[in-house]
């Protein structure tokens, strides 16, 4: 079987400086330029402006390969939603985690009703490393147990599914919640919806890498996420002798 093309191939620049750039700023609260400072003093002269199209062309990559390598979650879901401002208005994004904390899914919307929440779940139940859940821990936001029941009633949400409304239970995806707005608040803000949502997949699916989600490899083995996206280059990231951000 033919293997997936490199992203990397005719590039400028080669998948150790991109990935280098793309895996910094997907796990910690940086800016582009403070990036291309950090490249500058290495010896690579790149624009901030370029540091922002690597992250939007090569985030989405990340999410594609790394996805399919998930290790399963469980069925105990818990399900809350925090706010992410894109063009000046707060957007709604929902996430996921199971029982031990492992990351099901997320999704960005300008909305938050039970059409959205319905959205997510059918979302979250399509991934590959996720499972029909058994019970559905959320906040007392209406939109959830309204969206539960259609759900239900439809067959796509199993019938004996359990739906517990108790806030401490979401105190472990909110923990993740804090870890997004810590990486998105170095920046001026998202300047459109598309943008934000790249962007926020990338840092997701990075943090399920951080945390040892990715079947193939160990946690926070990152030059494994580097191979797996460059298909095979040897991104190890030893770009003037710096090692992996810790």
């Amino acid at each position: 079987m033919r293997s997936e093309k490199s992203p990397f191939k005719g590039r400028q620049f080669t998948a150790e400086v991109s990935l280098w750039v793309v895996r910094w700023y997907l796990q910690l609260p940086i800016s582009y330029r403070d990036l291309e400072r950090m490249l500058a003093d290495r010896g690579v002269v790149v624009e901030h402006t370029t540091l922002y199209r690597w992250i939007q062309a090569y985030a989405p990559e990340l999410v594609k390969r790394v996805r399919p390598h998930l290790r399963m979650t469980n069925g105990s879901w818990r399900v809350d939603d925090t706010h992410v401002k894109v063009k000046g208005r707060w957007n709604h994004l929902y996430r996921a985690v199971d029982g031990l904390g492992q990351t099901i899914d997320f999704l960005l919307s300008a909305k938050r009703d039970a059409v959205t929440a319905r959205r997510f779940f059918r979302k979250a139940m399509k991934q590959a490393h996720t499972v029909n859940p058994r019970i559905l821990a959320m906040d007392k936001n209406a939109a959830y147990p309204s969206a539960a029941k259609t759900m239900k009633n439809n067959g796509e949400l199993w019938r004996f599914s359990t739906l517990r409304q108790v806030k401490y239970l979401n105190n472990i995806v909110e923990k993740g919640h804090r870890r997004i707005k810590r990486l998105v608040r170095p920046g001026p803000g998202f300047q459109s919806f598309h943008t934000a949502r790249r962007t926020i997949a990338g840092c997701g699916v990075m943090a399920m890498a951080h945390e040892g989600q990715v079947a193939t490899m160990p946690a926070n083995d990152m030059p494994a996420v580097d191979s797996i996206t460059a298909n095979g280059a040897e991104a190890r990231f030893k770009l003037c002798g710096y090692t992996n951000p810790e």
